[in-house]
């Protein structure tokens, strides 16, 4: 299936005007129970989802970074090093503004398309690099091609990058039990805090906001910290701020019944040298409902499954519901920070301009 966003590749993200680009036709399909469920990037998602949905499952995330590819040809230089007027490509209104405070000298320009349009764009001349998401590069095995991947210092990535999403029908209790044990703990801390800070500050395409977080175990605890910011389209205006919050558990004393038997089926994509030793959490999912297809006997480990959302994201079974309820405040909390600093206006200003430019094209 393809989606609006796949489909209109002539015109910049933020021009198009629509949130759910690369969601909508899908999440038809689920609506009209064409499909049972729907893989997303997560970062594609709104953290408000139409009636009836849900946000399932979010698997192991992988790197969440984002990487500069540069052209075979000046592999050797950096983004500091480049010629000024050298041509960056990207379809990212927060890579576009991050770029442009770090690097005035440089020439932003949108490119679209899918990975590998966009890497035959860079290698016929067209650009000088590209900042693409690591992880789908990572997931495609085009990983030689990254020249360096960013640190969040330099580059705060979008809320949801690098983890994907099941979404499913709120009221389908067979196959939000099948996906209850690929909901990816850690990931679904940190997601849920990243979607509730963007939530409040009403962003998404419209506007550069960008996020970096961090769940670590701390003495006997784990700590979640999130570092968020806002930009001005031409980078010079930025509002930031960081906060944290430590939890003496993150999971379940008990080990929940519809947990994995074993700790890997929710974990992200191993390939090994010989890539012959794959494990993905998409093809266990594969082979549970092969196995159950017919015979699902869900009734009794259904009863189990809550349809309470978290912006988007269903309950996660495995985390203690205080701690499920901090992640989305801790999020909320720093947007209301940048709120009394004056991000809603730097994003009007963001939002005003897209607006003028659809205008006059």
């Amino acid at each position: 299936m393809t989606t609006l966003g796949d489909r209109v590749l002539d015109i910049s993200l933020p021009k198009i005007g629509e949130k759910s680009l690369f969601t909508k036709d899908l999440e038809e399909a689920l609506r009209n129970n064409t499909v049972d469920f729907v893989v997303h990037s997560l970062k594609d998602l709104p953290t408000t989802l139409p009636d009836g949905l849900a946000i399932g499952a979010v698997f192991e995330r992988e790197d969440p970074r984002d990487a500069l590819v540069l052209r075979e040809d000046i592999k050797e230089t950096t983004l500091s090093t480049l010629p000024a007027g050298s041509i960056i490509g990207t379809s990212s209104l927060r890579r576009t503004a991050q770029l442009r405070g770090s690097y005035p000298e440089l020439s932003v320009q949108d490119v679209r398309g899918n990975l590998n349009t966009r890497l035959k764009k860079l290698d016929s001349g067209a650009y000088s690099a590209l900042l693409l998401a690591t992880a789908g590069l990572e997931r495609m095995g085009w990983e030689k091609r990254i020249t360096k991947i960013l640190p969040c210092s330099e580059m705060m990535y979008a809320v949801g990058q690098g983890a994907l999403a099941v979404e499913c029908r709120s009221d389908n209790t067979e196959i939000l039990t099948l996906l209850s044990p690929f909901n990816h703990v850690e990931t679904y801390c940190r997601v849920l805090a990243e979607r509730s800070f963007l939530k409040t500050l009403g962003g998404g395409c419209s506007a550069p906001v960008g996020v970096s977080t961090k769940l670590k175990a701390f003495d006997s605890s784990w700590k979640l910290s999130i570092t968020g910011g806002v930009w001005s389209l031409d980078g010079k205006t930025k509002v930031t701020d960081t906060l944290e919050n430590t939890f003496t558990q993150i999971k379940k004393s008990q080990k929940h019944k519809l947990s994995p038997t074993e700790d890997n089926v929710n974990k992200k994509i191993k390939i090994d040298d010989n890539n012959d030793n794959i494990i993905h959490p998409l093809a266990e999912l594969d082979k549970i409902i092969e196995k159950n297809n017919g015979n699902s006997n869900c009734e009794e480990s259904s009863k189990d499954i809550t349809c309470r959302l978290f912006c988007g994201l269903i309950e996660n079974n495995n985390i203690p519901l205080d701690v499920i309820v901090k992640c989305e405040d801790l999020g909320k909390d720093l947007a209301n920070n940048l709120i009394s600093n004056g991000a809603l206006d730097v994003m009007k200003v963001t939002q005003d301009l897209i607006r003028n430019s659809i205008k006059n094209s």
